[in-house]
């Protein structure tokens, strides 16, 4: 029995929605960190299979965006995803450090928007920590997705 298994599962059963997307964008940081450490260490695969999950997690959440009710936002979003998922296409060809850091990055700071969200339904002020291992030199090559 995989005991982390199962607290993760029991964890996913009992959260909100907008709990379910701040843990769908850990799992795309996560693993764009690992695509990351593959990039390092020159391991092409881990690199691949890292990128190309964090790809399939990007594509869920962009389908579960409910434009009938969603405005301006779920438009943003909709830009959003297709320039994360441009970006790491991008980055995965070219083997870019600073553009998967920045990838990252952006992933970070919606994430913690999604966390804000969080905190205005529930009415609390707790939420998972926000690891902030980003660099200055991923600031510098920020993309533009905004409408």
């Amino acid at each position: 029995m995989d005991v982390g298994k199962s607290y993760r599962e029991a964890a996913v059963r009992g959260a909100s929605p907008v709990e379910l997307v701040v843990r769908l964008y850990e799992q795309a940081i996560e693993d764009l960190r690992q695509a990351l450490k593959g990039l390092e260490q020159n391991d092409v695969e881990l690199r691949s299979n890292k990128m190309n999950h964090a790809i399939l997690v990007l594509g869920y959440l962009q389908s579960q965006i409910e434009f009938q009710n969603g405005g301006k936002v779920a438009k943003d979003l909709e830009k959003f995803y297709n320039a994360l998922r441009e970006n790491l296409v991008h980055a995965q060809i070219t083997g870019s450090k600073p553009l998967l850091l920045q990838q990252i990055t952006d992933l970070l700071t919606v994430r913690e928007a999604w966390i804000q969200v969080h905190r205005a339904e529930s009415g609390t002020s707790a939420s998972p920590a926000v690891p902030e291992e980003t660099s200055s030199e991923a600031a510098q090559q920020h993309v533009d997705w905004k409408g």
